[in-house]
């Protein structure tokens, strides 16, 4: 073996990673379980494809869960520990979602949050998806980065307390639930990482229309019965409300006079 192929290249990590580190090691303090459901999605692809604006997966299924969640407040709520372990519940949902942004030929990862998707078109969420992807990211993601530049000790302190907090800000800096996904990609990533109590993923689509969605939850707060029953309404709610808000973008684009 030559020496070229022996040496050893050490280069330090970026702040973006060692961020993603310090969340990924929070992470692991949370006692996750998964809950799987196949869920057919045939007839909403064809309604997305009759839409006149392009409405991606991530948008409807973070409106369908923040739906869901309204009705559920265990899924609007995180774990605060102390010798009197507490429930803090917001009154609202805020999506997190994880954004992957190419930057000097390095993939980074960020997180887009996402307040009241339920209450927001699905036009005006994916808008604000897509911006989260493209815009300058000193723009969209400046807490992010902020939190990146502080010196380690720092920055795990203020992650930590952020997620502990019963500050009604608590939600809107860290998020209520987070959505992640590699399903663009012809992938899965099933057992993803994630600090908050639940986090939402779904494969590509099958042969017949069909996509697994699996919720991750913090048995902490949650129990298998409860998480099944969630996704078992979040399939409802896909076919009810999301189902009829696509409807109506495509019976618009069917009405619209020709140019």
């Amino acid at each position: 073996m030559s020496r070229s192929t022996q040496r050893l290249s050490l280069t330090r990590l970026d702040r973006q990673r060692r961020l993603v580190c310090d969340v990924v090691s929070a992470a692991r303090r949370v006692p996750f379980f998964p809950v799987e459901r196949m869920i057919a999605l045939h007839d909403l692809a064809a309604a997305r494809a009759a839409a006149a604006s392009r409405i991606g997966w991530a948008a409807i299924f973070v409106k369908a869960y923040a739906i869901v969640a309204r009705d559920m407040p265990p899924l609007r709520s995180w774990y605060v520990p102390g010798l009197w372990p507490r429930q803090a519940t917001s009154g609202e949902s805020v999506a997190t979602v994880s954004i992957n942004r190419p930057i000097d030929g390095a993939d980074v990862l960020f997180w887009a949050h996402l307040p009241s998707p339920d209450r927001q078109p699905l036009p005006e969420l994916q808008a604000a998806i897509a911006a989260h992807a493209t815009a300058p990211v000193d723009d969209v993601f400046r807490r992010q980065q902020e939190l990146a530049r502080l010196p380690g000790w720092l920055r795990r302190t203020v992650l930590w307390w952020n997620l502990h907090s019963t500050s009604p800000k608590r939600a809107k800096r860290m998020g209520t639930f987070s959505v992640s996904t590699l399903a663009s990609h012809a992938a899965f990533n099933r057992f993803h990482p994630s600090p908050l109590t639940t986090s939402l993923t779904y494969g590509p689509l099958d042969g017949q229309g069909r996509s697994l969605v699996t919720l991750l939850a913090d048995h902490r707060l949650l129990d298998g019965v409860p998480v099944a029953k969630a996704l078992a309404r979040l399939d409802e709610v896909l076919h009810t409300d999301i189902a009829r808000e696509l409807g109506s973008l495509a019976s618009a684009t069917a009405r619209r006079p020709a140019a």
